[in-house]
């Protein structure tokens, strides 16, 4: 039986148009906004974006609230912009992604069946292909970040069947790949390194233990930032520690450096 959602609260209707007012007022009233492009909006909001994931990461729920709302500002300028270019207007946009949205949920919409998140990815996928899409990895945006990117594409193959099942057998991979990087520095017969090909071996390391915290449901990308906060936290304790000492942390041994970061390990 197909879902239908519920009302959406008048009181987000009228917020919502609020905003768009406001929009068009600064569009005509502030000389900075008069000026705008989407070209010259693409890095700002790039910039709202990781402002939105660091709060996300830091759980600041008020801080989530802000940087949502940048960010949503920064859409409807998009908008904005494509309307006084008669290209298509928000209602344009948003009826474009529930159109989009009731077809690829079929299993809600319509009726498919699909018990878990894999048929939904498969399904999902499926539909795409059928959209028009040449490749199923079409949809990875070539400017992610290189580790977002691995992650993205190995999740998009997956929703076609190509991985592995079990774990065990990703590990062996990563295994494989620390093996074939080790070898590069290992060699016997005392020729040079070639660099290019260890960064090569060492990018298929890096590709397969994303592939293998995916399989355990970890996000690589939020481990690797976490352990950036931990590491600048921590750096920044020795810092300060010497500070307190009257030294330029220049000044310190690796030993008392040591000894400061592993105070701040308790901190």
């Amino acid at each position: 039986m197909a879902y239908t959602a519920p009302q959406t609260q008048n009181t987000a209707g009228k917020a919502f148009e609020r905003l768009i007012t406001i929009l068009d007022t600064l569009r005509i009233a502030c000389p900075w906004d008069k000026k705008q492009t989407m070209e010259s909006l693409r890095h700002l909001t790039i910039e709202e974006m990781y402002e939105l994931t660091d709060a996300i990461l830091e759980k600041d729920l008020t801080e989530i609230k802000k940087e949502l709302g940048d960010v949503m500002m920064h859409l409807l300028f998009y908008a904005k912009i494509a309307t006084e270019q008669e290209k298509f207007t928000i209602v344009d946009v948003l009826n474009a992604v529930c159109d989009k949205l009731i077809v690829r949920h079929p299993h809600v919409y319509g009726e498919t069946l699909a018990t878990n998140e894999d048929e939904v990815k498969s399904n999902w996928e499926s539909i795409k292909l059928k959209e028009g899409n040449k490749s199923v990895l079409s949809g990875v945006p070539k400017g992610l970040p290189a580790l977002v990117k691995a992650y993205r594409i190995q999740d998009k193959v997956r929703g076609v069947g190509f991985d592995w099942e079990d774990k065990s057998e990703v590990w062996k991979k990563v295994e494989e790949e620390l093996s074939e990087f080790k070898n590069e520095f290992n060699l016997e017969d005392g020729s040079e390194i070639n660099l290019d090909r260890a960064e090569d071996e060492f990018g298929d390391l890096i590709f397969s233990l994303i592939n293998y915290a995916r399989h355990l449901g970890l996000n690589p990308e939020n481990a690797l930032e976490r352990t950036n906060k931990k590491f600048i936290k921590r750096f920044t304790h020795i810092e300060n520690r010497a500070k307190e000492n009257g030294q330029q942390i220049s000044e310190l041994s690796l030993n008392e450096m040591d000894v400061y970061w592993n105070e701040a390990k308790y901190l």
